[in-house]
């Protein structure tokens, strides 16, 4: 049996992985890092040429780690949102939008003014980081390269395009980000009309194949790129955290998914739809035929942690090792202060781009130490506002899986559990969006006779994280005072917001 290859583009980096279907584990893993830009605030983009670049050096390094292997199967997961405009031939006409690139809040507005009934599928509009509203601003922004766009597509779609020399759209992320009607299966040309954004329908990739459904093998070129011998099939993957769901077996209603990382994803199914106001979603057969994916999560989470450790203390790894282990010598919310974690807008459940963050309560005798535990402590006080909500509507959570940079992180790890109050199980893989590639491969090489099958053959059982219950009692005071605090201070962090966008056009200008 042959190995299995996840390719998973984060926000820093491509990670790729070799899954041992046999033994349950990746058994090889590198990463390569490229940029990013911010050409103003609230901006972010990236060179989908450094993805290209990067990803061939992270795969060649990872075969070479394995070995003499022979790869059967490959599958490709992505940020969402992360749109590239480009030419039928896949060069791109443009640095690529980043999915965190909150320039198109006001677009996201106008989404939300929409009567169109596959709306309600998002929660009643898109949100400021989704592929139509940035489309839409491509189009008002700069004409010129909304013309020459023969392809408008995801992270993901150009990926698979280079791997493979096909366009295919994901059932996963046209449904969640694309206002694709799930239920129907099509693409809505009236609701882009309805946008400013006509005959985008035709610029996206098409056909759109569900997840685990073979796409084609690699061409020669692509295999020589990531080291690959032969060519293996390619497996239509998805957005990068959600296909984690196959790699904790996450799939039925009751259980939920929360991977931090750059930010934090919080994930589950209905086996109906209901509303769920804050959140995204519910999403019809998005992942798996009649569940709905529902989405919520934060902005900003280890990336707040990395711009206060990095940026603003200019600590390495090691230095910021050494300040989380003295932070958490501290007490729970013992330092006086409060941090808000809007630093690029909030997801869920104040769905608003224009909120930013905030660090409340300084005086001059608080240090690195409590600086750094208070904003561990806010981005797992919005955790938990996520959690909370949830099951403020009645949606059932019988069982938390985490994974991602919590594991590396241990502070922001057990505030995370603490605020919460329930039991977390904290994955065996770190990287659950690389098994979840490998269940889609999986399930696309015929190993598997369904993709749900495959999530439970390439799961494994986690650790157990339990909360501590006087930690808890004071974090659900304190998130009383952060939900509080944001109400208050609403007002101000969005006219701070509009004055940072209009001292950016004053600069442009």
């Amino acid at each position: 049996m042959g190995l299995l290859l996840g390719l998973d583009f984060g926000t820093g980096g491509v990670r790729v992985g070799l899954f041992d279907l046999a033994s349950r584990r990746i058994v090889a893993t590198t990463e390569e890092t490229y940029e990013s830009r911010h050409p103003r605030p609230g901006w972010a983009e990236q060179s989908p040429l450094d993805w290209w670049e990067a990803l061939g050096r992270a795969s060649r390094r990872t075969l070479q780690l394995a070995g003499d292997v022979e790869v059967d199967g490959v599958c490709v997961a992505t940020t969402a949102s992360t749109v590239v405009a480009a030419r039928a031939d896949g060069t791109p006409l443009r640095d690529a939008l980043l999915w965190m690139d909150c320039r198109a809040g006001h677009e996201a507005e106008r989404t939300a003014r929409s009567s169109h009934p596959v709306m309600a599928h998002s929660g009643g509009g898109d949100a400021a980081e989704w592929l139509v509203p940035k489309a839409m601003w491509l189009a008002a922004r700069e004409p010129d390269t909304w013309r020459d766009a023969e392809i408008v597509c995801e992270c993901l779609d150009w990926v698979n395009f280079r791997l493979t020399g096909r366009w295919v759209g994901s059932r996963m992320n046209a449904t969640c980000k694309w206002n694709y009607d799930g239920l129907a299966a099509r693409l809505l040309p009236e609701l882009y009309s309805e946008f400013g954004i006509e005959g985008l329908e035709r610029r996206l990739p098409q056909p759109v194949l569900e997840v685990g459904a073979p796409v084609a093998r690699l061409s020669e070129a692509a295999a020589a790129h990531l080291g690959v011998a032969g060519r293996p099939l390619l497996a239509q993957g998805g957005i990068d955290a959600h296909i984690g769901i196959l790699g904790a077996d996450t799939v039925d209603p009751g259980k939920l998914l929360m991977i931090g990382g750059t930010s934090v994803v919080h994930l589950f199914h209905l086996d109906a739809y209901r509303p769920l106001p804050g959140f995204w979603g519910p999403y019809p057969e998005a992942m798996i035929p009649g569940l709905w994916m529902v989405e919520g999560g934060q902005v900003s989470a280890g990336s707040v942690l990395s711009w206060l450790s990095r940026q603003i203390f200019q600590l390495d790894a090691e230095g910021t090792q050494a300040l989380i282990r003295e932070a958490m010598e501290r007490p729970a919310d013992g330092s006086g202060l409060m941090v808000l974690d809007y630093f690029m807008g909030n997801r869920t459940p104040y769905r608003d781009p224009h909120l930013r963050g905030a660090v409340l309560g300084l005086s001059l005798g608080h240090d690195r130490a409590a600086l750094y535990r208070s904003a561990a402590e806010g981005v797992a006080l919005a955790s938990a506002n996520v959690v909370r909500q949830a099951m403020a509507l009645g949606v059932p959570v019988d069982l938390i899986v985490s994974a991602g940079g919590y594991a590396k992180n241990k502070l922001w790890l057990q505030a995370t559990v603490d605020a919460i109050g329930l039991p977390v199980e904290l994955a065996a893989e770190e990287n659950l969006t690389l098994v979840g590639c490998a269940a889609s491969a999986a399930a696309a090489t015929g190993q598997f006779a369904s993709l749900r099958d495959a999530a439970r053959g390439v799961a494994r059982p986690g650790r157990r994280l339990e909360p501590d219950p006087a930690a808890h009692a004071i974090y659900a005071e304190a998130l009383c005072r952060y939900r509080d605090t944001t109400t208050l201070l609403g007002p101000t962090l969005r006219q701070l917001s509009r004055e940072q966008r209009g001292a950016a056009d004053v600069c442009a200008g």
